[in-house]
């Protein structure tokens, strides 16, 4: 045989070797079935899938897909993120309040099995392009019995704890989703007389979490408490209370959907 036909025949079937496993594990992949997908999130959403927020979302294809992590405050803004975002991306959200810094891990492997192939025969079979995520008003807030009482009650989390539970969750993220540009929000304020609550708390482990961050230099900040402490009293749905009235809502919002547009 002619040595060069011998070098190029040799050639073109070691690159036959390494792209037939490659395009075998691509094609391995199982397409994506609407109602699968839409019958796992109602169930995995139990009751809360009557909520606007936590309407069934189906990934656009070409679309690029970014996912809202969050307590209530986030729930209040999802609505108006996919508004601004329509036709840029895909906007999911967590399947529930997501609490403290400690479930977040559990949430969202929790979904994953529930939602996500393999898991999920025809199930949703994308990663993640943007996660923007907050934890930290569930951590501060102190209970009793299960209650707000920051009489008699417990914090949730310590400063030294959030600070644990959050490099965690950084690290699982990064090692997870290596691909997806990730941003974190900082908590809003607590206002003075808030239940279960103590005003300036949000500060405290707002420094606490920037302090973990500092370690992560590729996580985007997003700024939330900076942006709606000076509009507070006019966002606020009423005096005592950390949750926004449908002004906030819609301006915190615009703010969380400019700032994931530049990460898009």
């Amino acid at each position: 045989m002619d040595r060069r036909k011998f070098i190029k025949g040799l050639g073109a079937s070691v690159l036959f070797m390494g792209v037939a496993p490659m395009a075998f594990a691509k094609g391995n992949k199982k397409r994506c079935n609407e109602q699968v997908c839409r019958e796992a999130w109602t169930k995995l959403c139990d009751y809360r899938i009557k909520e606007a927020p936590y309407a069934y979302v189906h990934p656009q294809k070409r679309l690029p897909n970014v996912f809202l992590y969050g307590d209530s405050i986030s729930i209040g803004y999802t609505l108006k993120v996919r508004e601004e975002l329509q036709g840029k991306a895909n906007v999911f959200r967590t399947f529930r309040n997501g609490g403290a810094s400690n479930t977040f891990i559990p949430n969202m492997e929790k979904m994953k099995k529930a939602m996500f192939q393999p898991y999920l025969e025809n199930g949703l079979n994308f990663t993640w392009d943007v996660i923007h995520f907050n934890v930290g008003l569930h951590d501060l807030k102190y209970l009793a019995n299960g209650k707000l009482d920051k009489e008699n009650g417990k914090q949730v989390s310590s400063l030294t704890e959030y600070q644990t539970n959050l490099d965690k969750i950084c690290k699982y993220l990064i090692s997870e989703f290596p691909k997806a540009k990730l941003i974190f929000a900082s908590s809003t304020p607590v206002p003075e007389g808030a239940d279960g609550r103590i005003a300036g708390d949000s500060v405290k482990y707002n420094k606490a979490a920037m302090e973990v961050m500092a370690k992560y230099p590729s996580i985007v900040i997003n700024d939330l408490y900076a942006f709606t402490k000076p509009n507070f009293e006019k966002w606020t749905l009423k005096p005592g209370n950390v949750h926004y009235n449908q002004l906030g809502k819609s301006e915190q919002g615009k703010k969380v959907a400019e700032v994931i547009s530049k990460q898009l």
